[in-house]
């Protein structure tokens, strides 16, 4: 049985006719994300790519207080984003360049001005942005990425550029931030080496280049965790995994990093 995780093609009508390498195109469909399962021993975190032709949505999601306050019985949502392609001029937006009131908010997601009250960052690969809830946020179009996410489908659209999709200004305004977006949460990844992205409460994730180090593995002891690979194949458990895969890893001893490969990975409840 193979280590991949069973892949989710997921069309989207801001999707795109051709994917950056190494996928390729399947049919007829323009295909927006590609979603890797959560397997049953990590439900916690879910991996995907996503790729844009248009503006996505503006959009908020809760937090885990928010969505147990509102009876959901689901977690909330935080995110992360890893560019991997971007076209000249591609954006994204995060938060506000200045602070907003709820009523202002309102007004503007309905008259459609939110998308100018937001900032909009120029983005390259490596470039990696964390979106904790509560914060506004836009895929702009011509950007392939990576998202690391809490496993939640909860997400409440304040603004759709005209598309015939459900909005939910009562929801998404009440558990919105208007502020702007804190540089702590952005950074730049280097082209090489071993690197922490993301380490909190809610997940884990980190880039590694060959074998990881005895505290990067430490950190990672008994698993389960997921490993993406960007660069080169990796092994798990003696089968090669491939670049537009993700797979789970029951504990360290099971992964092998070749030199110079590098990958991703992810853990819950760190």
């Amino acid at each position: 049985m193979s280590v991949d995780l069973p892949i989710r093609r997921v069309a989207k009508p801001w999707g795109c006719d051709v994917l950056p390498p190494p996928f390729a195109r399947d049919g007829d469909e323009r295909i927006g994300e590609i979603w890797f399962e959560p397997p049953p021993q990590l439900p916690q975190l879910l991996v995907k790519y996503i790729f844009t032709s248009e503006n996505l949505s503006v959009q908020v999601h809760p937090s885990d207080a928010q969505t147990q306050a509102d009876g959901l019985g689901r977690q909330g949502k935080e995110e992360c984003w890893l560019i991997v392609d971007a076209q000249p001029g591609a954006k994204l937006g995060i938060g506000f360049d200045a602070p907003i009131d709820a009523d202002a908010m309102r007004a503007a997601a309905l008259d459609g001005s939110i998308e100018h009250l937001m900032s909009w960052h120029a983005v390259k690969p490596g470039d990696f942005f964390y979106i904790p809830a509560n914060t506004v946020h836009a895929i702009g179009a011509g950007i392939s990425l990576i998202e690391v996410q809490q496993n939640s489908d909860i997400t409440y659209r304040l603004y759709d550029y005209g598309r015939p999709r459900e909005l939910h200004l009562d929801k998404g305004i009440a558990v919105a931030s208007g502020v702007p977006y804190p540089d702590r949460y952005r950074a730049s990844v280097p082209g090489h080496g071993e690197v922490t992205l993301v380490s909190g409460p809610l997940f884990r994730l980190d880039r590694i280049e060959g074998t990881p180090s005895a505290g990067m593995a430490a950190h990672y002891g008994e698993g389960p965790f997921l490993v993406v690979p960007q660069d080169g194949e990796v092994m798990v458990r003696g089968e090669a995994v491939a670049p537009g895969s993700c797979a789970l890893v029951a504990a360290m001893a099971e992964l092998m990093v070749p030199a110079g490969a590098k990958a991703l990975l992810a853990q819950a409840g760190i």
